[in-house]
């Protein structure tokens, strides 16, 4: 049972994640906001656009993170139950891994590719669907082998459900997804160096514009209309890029970016 307290202190997490709204804060202050009423080891948000990797948003995850960027954004979110749930039946709210699991062979391999070597024991998730093609996830972990999470917690989440589904929304529905923070200082900041620095010493300025671009998640379509140019140009700079760093494809440059980041 919550005490007077915990509710007043609930509040004003909420007003403050409110006030954030549409900031560079936004992440962190949800995250406080959901501290308030229930426990977990770590968590990680990512925006998920269909026919595409999915964008970083936010973590705090404090062991093995190297795995989140160089396995499970560019290939294993693929075998992810949540994500498989998520674009086959759109669906919306809170669930457990046992929720969604349709297909003990593809968890198999999801456990294999990431779960075995995470330690990620119990999982949550909250789905929220910004638009017809891009949602947002909050993963919720244990990482201790005797820790569970309970039906309490997931009714705790299920309760404010709503309130999260709005501020999401009101946060996300305006603009692209892009790369996010992490509670880790050190790491938000690689990330913004990394989008600055990625490919500086062998792209034009106007390359490194539109790279930059294209690792946050914008299309060819995305990008020409930040930039007021035509679809024609875009892609006649993607191949000079695709070139000069050796890459063949977004998902390729994609990888390679993420090392950048974790070389910085």
């Amino acid at each position: 049972m919550m005490t007077l307290d915990s509710t007043n202190k609930e509040y004003n997490l909420l007003a403050e994640c409110i006030t954030s709204l549409n900031s560079v804060n936004f992440s962190q202050q949800l995250v406080e906001f959901i501290d308030a009423f229930i426990d977990y080891d770590c968590l990680l948000i990512l925006g998920y656009r269909q026919g595409k990797h999915p964008i970083y948003l936010y973590d705090s995850i404090d062991s093995k993170r190297e795995l989140l960027f160089q396995r499970y954004l560019i290939n294993s979110f693929v075998y992810d139950p949540f994500y498989i749930a998520l674009t086959q039946n759109n669906i919306e709210g809170v669930y457990s891994l046992q929720d969604v699991i349709s297909d003990i062979g593809e968890y198999k391999n999801y456990q294999q590719a990431f779960y075995h070597e995470t330690n990620w024991q119990d999982e949550l998730g909250l789905t929220v669907r910004i638009d017809a093609a891009r949602w947002v996830v909050i993963y919720f972990g244990y990482t201790q082998t005797e820790k569970k999470f309970t039906k309490q917690q997931k009714q705790q989440l299920k309760n404010r459900y709503p309130l999260i589904q709005a501020l999401c929304y009101q946060h996300w529905s305006h603009d692209t997804f892009v790369l996010g923070s992490s509670k880790h200082s050190n790491i938000s900041q690689a990330i913004k160096e990394g989008v600055a620095t990625f490919g500086k010493d062998l792209l034009t300025l106007r390359e490194q514009e539109i790279t930059a671009l294209l690792v946050q998640g914008y299309d060819s379509k995305d990008v020409a209309a930040h930039l007021s140019i035509t679809i024609g140009t875009v892609k006649n700079h993607r191949k000079r890029i695709y070139s000069q760093l050796n890459v063949a494809s977004l998902s390729e440059l994609f990888q390679l970016f993420l090392n950048h980041i974790a070389r910085n």
